[in-house]
């Protein structure tokens, strides 16, 4: 067995437990982390992932070592665009904040099994097939120029395809019932949220890697190191979803980075099938000389360059908007009480989204609670941060209102012990 070999099977072993911990951590202290705690958290992830790239290069494999680090940085990057979508997903199923950090958990655990799949048939097919790079590098292509000048992505605003079989199929509930996926009413069960938010997160996931695992072909093919990328850019986003909060939704020039380096790696895929062509209708069935070849760093580059310069940009544009509003808050962690441009208090959700008060906090028909501000935007009280409702709630409804509110919830089912701590 090779020192490389080794060093797969030991890798491979210490992040297994390393997220069986950090799976334990969730599942016995359910909380809302902190920005300290999610900020450690995102500090560790990133640290673990450079001493994987530094015992690469100290076992001599230098080559290695670079093709991990761009891998690394161009999945990471690519999985922003997750952050997004698990913010859409958790409000829609209104997941309450102590129980988030363990549904993305749970998710992003599903992600990576389905992950590690699609690794092992894509790698065989490209070793076999290299022209399938010239669909996939056209594909790239495609996405980016959809994700710059196109609408909005809807991800995640809408149940996905397995979602949607489960609910023709099986009892659903909107009812939660703490971490656990079923309950049983009147002799029934029924399928909670807390099952359908988590195979919404690891399926949907499954959709962004048809565009950054067949991206990360173009930096390596080898299975272990295509995994471990992978991995290790999957395993800081619960935390770094924590730490960004609302801020995610103002980089408004993010979306021109991402593009950027999915439309470079597209070019690369194309040139990497030119330079290995075997198909008879394209030179003859021979391999083009003349094809220029991008190393791994001008692709690490690219990487680091449009990412940077995408968050600079968005980072001026908020620094101005700023100036000419009076808000300059940048929403990072759970949302806050602020005093707004027009001299009104507001409150803005986890997307960044502001709502104007006074509120109110209603309890809908199917048991949840929705905030409803002043112009009547409706969002789940999960979406706000619990001490800021609760004392808007507090500040801005009338006493006898909010007195029925509270009988409302009491007298309401499972919903009586998150109610009560929301308003």
């Amino acid at each position: 067995m090779t020192p490389y070999q080794i060093f797969e099977i030991v890798s491979m072993a210490l992040l297994v437990a390393v997220l069986i911990f950090d799976l334990l951590i969730v599942v016995k202290r359910p909380h809302v982390p902190s920005m300290k705690e999610a900020t450690a958290w995102v500090v560790f992830y990133v640290t673990l992932a450079l001493v994987f790239a530094g015992v690469l290069l100290l076992m001599g494999d230098a080559k290695h070592a670079g093709e991990f680090v761009t891998g690394w940085l161009l999945e990471y990057s690519l999985s922003i665009d997750n952050l997004f979508v698990f913010i859409i997903i958790l409000s829609r199923f209104a997941v309450p904040k102590e129980m988030q950090q363990r549904v993305l958990m749970i998710g992003i655990l599903i992600a990576i099994v389905l992950r590690g799949i699609f690794i092992v048939v894509g790698v065989q097919l490209v070793e076999q097939l290299s022209w399938l790079f010239y669909i996939f590098g056209a594909y790239l292509v495609f996405v980016a120029w959809k994700q710059a000048f196109g609408k909005e992505d809807e991800s995640g605003e809408q149940d996905n395809l397995v979602v949607r079989l489960l609910k023709k199929r099986v009892n659903v509930t909107d009812t939660w019932n703490g971490g656990k996926a079923t309950i049983t009413t009147e002799g029934v069960k029924y399928f909670t949220p807390f099952l359908m938010v988590i195979i919404a997160l690891g399926t949907t996931d499954l959709l962004f890697a048809i565009d950054s695992i067949p991206a990360i072909f173009s930096v390596t093919t080898d299975p272990f190191l295509v995994f471990a990328c992978n991995i290790f850019a999957l395993m800081g986003l619960r935390q770094l979803y924590f730490l960004l909060g609302g801020l995610l939704d103002r980089l408004v020039y993010l979306h021109y980075g991402i593009a950027a380096i999915l439309g470079f790696i597209g070019v690369k895929l194309v040139l990497h099938a030119m330079e290995a062509n075997e198909l008879p209708f394209i030179n003859g069935g021979q391999p083009i000389e003349w094809v220029p070849h991008i190393e791994t760093w001008h692709s690490l580059l690219v990487i680091l360059v449009s990412m940077v310069v995408s968050v600079v940009a968005s980072l001026i544009k908020l620094r101005i908007d700023a100036k000419q509003t009076g808000d300059a808050s940048l929403h990072l962690g759970p949302s806050e009480a602020e005093l707004g441009a027009d001299g009104h208090y507001h409150i803005v959700d986890a997307m960044g989204t502001t709502f104007y008060r006074p509120l109110r906090v209603e309890h809908t028909e199917t048991g949840t609670l929705q905030v409803v501000d002043a112009k009547g935007k409706e969002a789940p009280v999960a979406d706000f941060s619990e001490d800021v409702v609760r004392e808007a709630a507090r500040e801005d409804m009338e006493p006898e209102d909010l007195d029925e509110l509270r009988r409302r919830i009491r007298e309401g089912r499972e919903f009586d012990e998150r109610g009560e701590r929301n308003v």
